[in-house]
C-alpha cells in the first residue's frame, strides 16, 4: 500500500506520519508544495491514500487536481473548514481539522481500509453496474405534488422544494418560499418518487434537493450539517453513515 502526506510544514508533516503509522499503516513519502506535488505525480505512480493539506506554501493543493488527474484517495488534513464543499466533491475519504484528533485520524483511516479491501476482494465497482442495469428512459420520476388544502388542491413543481422532512409521524414538504405541507407518503415512499441525482436522504427525517443546500458545516463525530435557505426549524444533519455516499453523490 503506497501512501503520501502533502504538508507544507515539515514538523507537521512528520508529526501526523508518526501518527499515521501508529495506525499500522506506512507513509512512503512526504511532499510539501503544489509545485512538488505536481512534479512527482509527473513522474510516480498515483499512491492508494494521499493526507493533504489544503493551504500549502505555493498555494491551494486544488490547483493539484486542476492539472492532475488524481486517481487516488484523499483525506484531507487542514486548520480551515471554509473548503470542506469543495473538498467532498474529490476524491475525499474524510475532512480532518488541525489540531488533528487521534481518534478521528483512526476513524478515517478505517474507512480507508474499508474501502481499500473492498475494492481488492471484489474489483467491482456496484454502484456503477447497477446504474448501468437501470435503464433511465424506463423510470419517470416525480415532478410535483397535489396538495389538498380544504376544499381545494394545491399543485407544486419538483423545482419548489427545499426539502422533506419527517415530524410527529408525519411528512412534509417545505417549499422555497418557507411553507410547509403535509403528504400522504412517507420519506420512504418518496424515496422511490424521487430522482437519486436530484435528491438524497440525508438522514432518516430529511430528504433534500442538491441545489438547496446553501452551505455545508463540519459537524460533530464526522458528521455534516447542511445549511438550506429558509429552512431552519431544526438543524439538518447528514448522518455519520451516509456521509461518503452523501460526498459521492454531491459529484
Amino acid at each position: 500500500m503506497n501512501i503520501i502526506i502533502i504538508e507544507d510544514e515539515k514538523p507537521a508533516a512528520r508529526l501526523l506520519q508518526r501518527k499515521v503509522e501508529k495506525l499500522g499503516l506506512t507513509v512512503n513519502t512526504l511532499l510539501h508544495s503544489v509545485e512538488e506535488s505536481i512534479n512527482w505525480f509527473n513522474a510516480n505512480a498515483h499512491p492508494d491514500l494521499i493526507f493533504l493539506d489544503i493551504q500549502l506554501s505555493d498555494g491551494l493543493s486544488f490547483e493539484i487536481f486542476e492539472r492532475i488527474d488524481i486517481k487516488s484517495a484523499v483525506i484531507f488534513t487542514t486548520a480551515y473548514d471554509e473548503y470542506a464543499l469543495r473538498a467532498f466533491k474529490l476524491n475525499s475519504i474524510d475532512y480532518l481539522l488541525k489540531p488533528i484528533d487521534e481518534d478521528d485520524l483512526e476513524t478515517a483511516v478505517t474507512k480507508f481500509k474499508n474501502q481499500f479491501q473492498k475494492s481488492l476482494v471484489t474489483g467491482l465497482d456496484f454502484e456503477a453496474i447497477k446504474k448501468m442495469l437501470v435503464n433511465p428512459i424506463d423510470r419517470q420520476y416525480k415532478k410535483r405534488f397535489t396538495i389538498k388544502m380544504g376544499q381545494q388542491l394545491k399543485m407544486i413543481a419538483i423545482d419548489e422544494v427545499e426539502c422533506f422532512f419527517s415530524e410527529n409521524k408525519g411528512t412534509y414538504l417545505h417549499t422555497v418560499d418557507n411553507r410547509d405541507y403535509l403528504l400522504d407518503s412517507t420519506l420512504e415512499q418518496l424515496e422511490t418518487e424521487l430522482d437519486p441525482d436530484v435528491f438524497y436522504r440525508v438522514s432518516r427525517k430529511f430528504i433534500i434537493p442538491m441545489k438547496a443546500i446553501k452551505e455545508i458545516q463540519l459537524h460533530s463525530n464526522s458528521r455534516l450539517k447542511v445549511i438550506l435557505p429558509t429552512y431552519k426549524d431544526d438543524e439538518v444533519i447528514v448522518a455519520r453513515e451516509r456521509v461518503n455516499d452523501f460526498k459521492e453523490w454531491l459529484g
